[in-house]
């Protein structure tokens, strides 16, 4: 009778475990798909309503290099430094970010010049997150958003 129980009590704890893992791995892996495929469908209406947007805020910050708050993250801070010409955003320096292993500095080498990049074209903090990149995301949009507050004001 022992030996029946406990082979039930270990069943039921395998099948809690792959449940645990499904709702862990699986469904985050979903909502993220969900909510990159939801940031995609907002962009790309509010980019027909923001063309006229665009042309009439062509020079919105002054020029200037300014440098943002260091926004902490889980792994690290994150600073960037952005330089306005002819009240544009012209270029985007990271001056700091989690780099101390292996994984770090794999994820940023990938994930900042795709934020950059896209800051660039956007003219804004308001970027799209990278997946698997999502604390370098709230670091640089953060410190980046500071550094454009500066230079509107």
């Amino acid at each position: 009778m022992k030996k029946i129980i406990s082979t039930l009590v270990s069943l039921i704890v395998l099948i809690a475990l792959i449940i645990d893992g499904y709702w862990l791995f699986f469904k985050q892996k979903i909502t993220s798909a969900t909510t990159q495929t939801t940031t995609s469908q907002s962009a790309a209406s509010s980019q027909a309503n923001s063309s006229t947007t665009n042309q009439t805020s062509t020079n919105q910050y002054k020029d200037g290099t300014y440098t943002g708050k260091a926004t902490s993250t889980q792994w690290g801070d994150v600073q960037v430094q952005a330089t306005v010409k002819n009240g544009k955003l012209s270029a985007i320096n990271v001056l700091e970010y989690p780099n101390e292993n292996g994984h770090d500095q794999q994820i940023n080498q990938q994930a900042l010049p795709i934020y950059k990049s896209e800051a660039l074209k956007k003219q804004s903090a308001k970027i799209s997150l990278v997946s698997g990149a999502s604390e370098t995301y709230k670091g640089f949009t953060g410190s980046l958003q500071n550094a454009l507050t500066q230079a509107e004001g």
